[in-house]
């Protein structure tokens, strides 16, 4: 496969805030990978900084073998770089299908293919986006950044705060694009036992510094560094505790 991002010795924040120190990383065309670490280790600071929504300090971002620093931010969308935040940012007063079709790009990704993924928006295409659940908005926001037809799709927690049936059918949804190679996904999420099982390769960031950096697979047996890192063990128990 061709190589499709790759970042050297990335330093980036916001205002004079150090976030990412040192951060290196490298995913190719149709890869997917992981982005682990614990709440304010920079995973966030890390999309933002691609997308050109933070203070690059340092480093070398590639994109293509293009430097990607100098691409102003409004142009990255353009280059192939999808991106749903946290926060989703959908348009509460347009129609779902008006949010989708908004930003749409020519691709191979369009109303019918998207349609086929997310049948829930198709039995919903006529509602504000103000009216969806907050697992539907976050279904209408990777319907849009697909709609964009991008070559890496960034998700930023988008399990978080939802309802356990929302969790399992946006990880079948993942599951299924990374599966098909067709786009390159990175994931941002704290649940590492969600994500390692459907994802290439993992990073884990903490405190800004990459302190793990290879194969998901490798990791997810690593259960003494997974507890160190993320506190996967008091994770489940947790969990197990609220049912």
């Amino acid at each position: 496969m061709a190589e499709l991002l790759k970042l050297d010795e990335v330093w980036a924040g916001y205002g004079n805030a150090v976030v990412l120190e040192g951060v290196s990383l490298q995913l190719e065309e149709g890869d997917s990978m992981a982005l682990l670490g614990r709440n304010g280790m920079g995973k966030s600071t890390l999309l933002s900084t691609l997308m050109g929504a933070n203070r690059f300090i340092r480093g070398d971002m590639r994109w293509r073998g293009t430097d990607l620093a100098v691409v102003p931010s409004h142009r990255r969308a353009a280059l192939g770089l999808g991106w749903v935040p946290q926060e989703r940012d959908i348009f509460p007063s347009l129609t779902v299908e008006e949010n989708i079709t908004v930003v749409a790009r020519p691709g191979p990704w369009d109303l019918k293919k998207l349609y086929a993924m997310f049948p829930r928006l198709e039995e919903r295409k006529a509602n504000m986006g103000n009216q969806l659940s907050g697992g539907e908005q976050q279904m209408l926001a990777m319907a849009r950044a697909l709609m964009l037809n991008p070559s890496l799709l960034l998700l930023d927690e988008p399990l978080e705060g939802l309802a356990p049936l929302i969790v399992q059918e946006l990880l079948r949804i993942i599951s299924q694009m990374v599966r098909s190679g067709d786009i390159a996904v990175i994931l941002v999420e704290q649940h590492a036992h969600q994500i390692l099982p459907i994802t290439r390769q993992a990073v884990v960031l903490e405190r800004g510094k990459t302190v793990y950096n290879g194969a998901s697979d490798v990791l997810r047996a690593d259960k003494a560094r997974l507890d160190q890192w993320l506190g996967v063990g008091s994770q489940h128990s947790n969990e197990s505790n609220h049912g």
